[in-house]
């Protein structure tokens, strides 16, 4: 037979398969070496990466349970307030539905506190859903605050109502107090105890008699500021500029306080030589001594009791009547006047002797004998009453002033207040003392 011959090729592919083998079993590398070892190093990092994530998700899960704790903790407690509100506000005006429905509710919370703190010791607080947990606490918190600035609103609604109800049952009774010391002095002044009896004597005069008719000169000097400041509002003067050119720089602390500088240029203008036994004309001659006290004693009972306008038409030539006519020309100047009525008719008939019969005279007259009077008994004393005012600038003394602008006090904790200009002026009479009324700056 034949002998079968096999081709090169077929040799040669056997031979390289064999090499091939040898080297993979002594510990060389096939072909497909490199390409497992880099899907193995791949699949080891992936698994790395995969382990991280897992950490990282873990930790995100359980700060977002934290979170959902905390908001219903806080949720709990925003609940517990508006409760305990509720209950106040229940309590007044007593509400038993209002206080068992609030009382039902904190006992509701506390024990739903009770349980999220056994949660939290035990440490189970595992959530399904911690982010819907979060906003539904978040919610609920939000709901319990509104409800508790209703109830505070609710709360101050009845306090205001109960404000205003004491703010009207003290005007009444200011009224009846009004109306009860009106009627009072009316007694005191018949009795003789505020004004001087008819069978008064020089020898009985007392300190209190002065006190009395200094506060009755004010009332008139604070009526007739009053009219001054209408006919001048009623003229179209600006009031601020006025007052500024009365006490250049002045800051006043109210608007209202503007009438303390008129006030105050009245008050020079009629106590001006108060203490001069001549006050109404520096010509006359008088006696001394206790001639003199008893001539201004009497000047002072024949004119108490008497209307001025009664009296100056008695005695047109009088030293009241001297006094009232150079008051009037110095307080009122004829620009003011005319400005303020249109014309000079006032100043002419005062200043011929006879007797304008306008309210804006009439009161003048009224102020004019009260500081008359004042006048008059002061220079009956032994020794004799006199005259003071603060300085500008002063130190504020409790002795001899009283404030008609308290507000420096609060607003000068570091400093003391200082005396911006005196509105009335004081007087000692003896021992005694009258304070003068000043405005602080």
């Amino acid at each position: 037979m034949d002998s079968v011959k096999t081709p090169r090729k077929s040799r040669l592919a056997r031979t390289f398969a064999k090499v091939l083998h040898v080297r993979a079993v002594t510990g060389g590398l096939s072909p497909d070496d490199g390409i497992h070892k880099r899907k193995s190093q791949e699949k080891t990092k992936n698994s790395a990466k995969l382990g991280s994530l897992d950490d990282e998700d873990e930790d995100f899960l359980d700060r977002a349970v934290k979170e959902a704790f905390m908001g219903k903790l806080f949720a709990s407690i925003s609940a517990v307030k508006s409760a305990y509100a509720q209950l106040q506000f229940a309590q007044s005006p007593y509400d038993p539905d209002g206080i068992q429905s609030a009382d039902q509710i904190v006992v509701s919370e506390l024990k739903n506190l009770s349980e999220l703190k056994q949660s939290y010791l035990k440490k189970k607080l595992d959530e399904m859903s911690p982010e819907t947990t979060l906003l539904l606490a978040e919610i609920q918190e939000q709901k319990s605050l509104l409800k508790t600035y209703e109830i505070t609103g609710k709360k101050l609604d009845s306090e205001l109502k109960l404000k205003d109800s004491e703010i009207t049952f003290l005007k009444e009774k200011l009224a009846d107090t009004n109306s009860d010391n009106k009627l009072l002095e009316k007694r005191l002044n018949s009795s003789g105890q505020l004004s001087m009896p008819e069978n008064a004597k020089l020898s009985g005069l007392r300190p209190s008699h002065f006190i009395a008719y200094f506060r009755q000169a004010i009332r008139t000097v604070h009526s007739f500021v009053r009219l001054l400041i209408s006919e001048m509002e009623s003229a179209d003067w600006d009031l601020d500029a006025a007052a500024g050119s009365i006490e250049p720089g002045i800051s006043f602390w109210r608007p209202n306080h503007i009438c303390f500088a008129f006030e105050s240029f009245v008050c020079r203008q009629m106590f001006d030589g108060f203490n001069h036994p001549s006050f109404s004309t520096r010509t006359q001659s008088l006696p001394e001594g206790d001639r003199r006290r008893r001539l201004f004693f009497d000047r002072f009972m024949e004119l108490k009791s008497v209307r001025p306008v009664d009296y100056l038409a008695w005695k047109p030539k009088s030293t009241f009547a001297a006094f009232c006519r150079n008051k009037y020309l110095r307080l009122v100047h004829p620009k003011m006047e005319a400005s303020l009525f249109g014309n000079l008719d006032q100043r002419n008939l005062v200043s011929s002797g006879e007797l304008p019969e306008t309210p804006f005279f009439l009161a003048f007259i009224e102020m004019a004998k009260r500081i008359w009077l004042l006048h008059c008994l002061a220079l009956s004393f032994d020794p004799e009453v006199s005259i003071f005012q603060a300085s500008k600038g002063n130190r504020f003394s409790e002795v001899y002033m009283e404030s008609l602008s308290d507000e420096a006090f609060f607003s000068s904790l570091e400093r003391e207040p200082r005396v911006a200009f005196t509105v009335v002026p004081g007087f000692r009479i003896g021992r005694t003392v009258v304070q003068c009324q000043v405005y602080l700056c």
